[in-house]
């Protein structure tokens, strides 16, 4: 869970923390570009998109999910899923250097496409992996995991971490770091007995 259901939970809570400086950033951003200085609404809608989009990111992976788990295997559609991941982290950390709060939605956006992927394959992958007689207690690891991603993003979101004002990118781009810590164990992690034995007809490697 930590590259899939967890990215989830994190990108939920860590958007909480930065908010007066995301909002602060834009209005700066948006002075300096066009010469003026935007309305509250303007402001309030640029604010709305940021935090939105990453719903319509995790409606567009959990579409995605079913296709790409049949085509690819669970073990690497969660691994696909940390391009989408790692792409967020680079856009959202480097959005105040480039001086685009576009750029941050355009992070945001995909980073909800790869919690919808992570969170939906993470529960296919960990369900069909299980013995029948943990399946169960399998299942339960995403809503756990969920909730350490939430924990983790509020933690770092306090003042004394990640949640200053000149900190706020490292803070939006940190979940770079469950995407990698996902790429360097998974490989080592057996496939789905049931994608081999249905989706490749191998029962061979599927015993």
């Amino acid at each position: 869970g930590i590259g899939g259901a967890s990215q989830c939970g994190l990108q939920i809570s860590i958007i909480n923390s930065p908010a007066e400086y995301i909002q602060r950033f834009i209005r700066e951003t948006w002075l300096q570009r066009y010469g003026s200085s935007p309305s509250e609404d303007m402001i309030t809608l640029m604010w709305s998109f940021v935090v939105s989009i990453y719903s319509i990111g995790g409606l567009l992976g959990s579409l995605s999910a079913g296709y790409l788990s049949v085509r690819f295997g669970r073990k690497k559609a969660m691994l696909l899923a940390n391009i989408p991941a790692l792409l967020s982290a680079a856009l959202m950390g480097l959005s105040r250097l480039c001086g685009s709060f576009e750029m941050l939605i355009a992070g945001r956006l995909f980073s909800g496409v790869c919690g919808g992927l992570g969170l939906n394959i993470h529960l296919m992958y960990a369900g069909e992996c299980a013995p029948r007689k943990l399946r169960g207690l399998t299942a339960i690891t995403a809503s756990t995991a969920i909730a350490l991603g939430k924990f983790a993003g509020f933690a770092l979101g306090l003042r004394e971490v990640l949640g200053a004002d000149d900190l706020w990118p490292v803070l939006m781009a940190t979940n770079a770091i469950p995407a990698l810590i996902q790429l360097l164990t998974l490989p080592f992690f057996p496939d789905s007995p049931r994608y081999l034995l249905i989706d490749k007809k191998d029962k061979e490697a599927c015993i």
